[in-house]
């Protein structure tokens, strides 16, 4: 059997912080004796990933995305629980650990501010005990794959948001990682940078064979570049499955858009809901639990001649944040009947 890139077990990660006084009295006296919270960023997370594998890691804030990408890149030591990460223990083998993965913190940067990307890449280089023929043939594979050219000769504060996230990228890929670790990292790019970066991706963990774990707010870049999704709320994973899995386990709902012949349709029908209607063109929400697709058709069909009809799924933000909600309901009752959480969601 193959052994996991990543394998997790029961980890979890509890901070302790001292509360201090309002008046700087109160902070005097408390200076040896302020009252410890503790607080539980990561509660018992198990998971699984295989090489190769393109995972999104997503939740809300403070959710513990970011606290168990440290834990897994030897930043963070866990309370508790175990990990390995290319069949090596983070926190015990960091140095080791540091030739094999990749990191992309999307709101912090390895590169010098005032220098060139290019001399980022040769500290980068010496720093990984890069071969100088392996590291320049290197360099320029990844240049031409990024489209950055000359922009690697600007200083990286001349560079655009969208430059110096690809140059980011590169920086992390120069000494050729088995993993990946993405922690935001298309946070404030526009449109057309988000789908460059999506594909870019993409292209090298398929051309590669290289194991991304993803962590955005973003349903798009997880939608664009992973195939299994990793829902964790309050420290603890709701749910592990296939993109496709969430889709078909979790929607209840469908959207309908009919061009019709007449002008007008009246639609009155249990479980459908009216988002728009415009003249010969009405847009429909379907609760699948209440009826079916084929049945509302027929209803239209026997009131109105269709001209078109599509059929497709929610966004998948919808199925997400339906997800974060139904975990804060289930967390509410927790509260109050002391059932656990996980089976409360189930």
């Amino acid at each position: 059997m193959t052994e996991p890139a990543i394998h997790v077990e029961h980890l979890s990660k509890r901070f302790v912080t001292r509360q201090r006084g309002a008046s700087f009295g109160a902070a005097v006296r408390q200076l040896f004796s302020a009252p410890m919270t503790e607080h539980l960023a990561v509660d018992d997370v198990c998971f699984r990933i295989e090489p190769g594998e393109r995972v999104a890691f997503v939740g809300p804030n403070g959710a513990g995305k970011s606290t168990t990408i440290k834990i897994l890149s030897g930043i963070l030591h866990p309370s508790a629980g175990h990990a390995r990460v290319v069949g090596l223990v983070p926190w015990q083998s960091r140095r080791e650990l540091a030739y094999r993965i990749g990191t992309v913190f999307g709101q912090r940067t390895q590169l010098w501010y005032h220098l060139p990307a290019v001399d980022t890449f040769e500290l980068l280089g010496r720093v990984y005990d890069r071969d100088r023929a392996s590291h320049l043939q290197r360099l320029s594979q990844l240049v031409e794959a990024f489209e950055l050219g000359d922009e690697i000769k600007k200083p990286v504060r001349q560079l655009s948001l969208g430059q110096r996230m690809r140059c980011e990228l590169v920086a992390s890929l120069l000494h050729d990682p088995e993993i990946l670790f993405l922690d935001e990292p298309t946070i404030g790019l526009d449109v057309t940078a988000k789908a460059t970066i999506r594909g870019l991706l993409r292209e090298q963990s398929v051309r590669e064979g290289k194991t991304l774990l993803f962590t955005s707010h973003d349903t798009g870049d997880m939608e664009s570049v992973c195939d299994r999704v990793i829902v964790i709320h309050r420290g603890r994973v709701l749910v592990d499955q296939s993109l496709e899995a969430l889709r078909r386990e979790h929607i209840r709902r469908k959207l309908l858009t009919l061009h019709t012949v007449e002008a007008e349709c009246e639609i009155a029908l249990a479980g459908v809901r009216i988002i728009e209607r415009r003249p010969h063109r009405v847009e429909l929400e379907v609760d699948l639990r209440r009826v079916q697709v084929d049945q509302v058709v027929q209803y239209v069909m026997a009131r109105a001649r269709l001209r078109d009809l599509t059929v497709s799924d929610p966004p998948m933000e919808q199925i997400i944040v339906e997800l974060y909600a139904k975990a804060a309901l289930a967390g509410a009752c927790t509260d109050l009947v002391g059932s656990p959480l996980d089976r409360a969601v189930s």
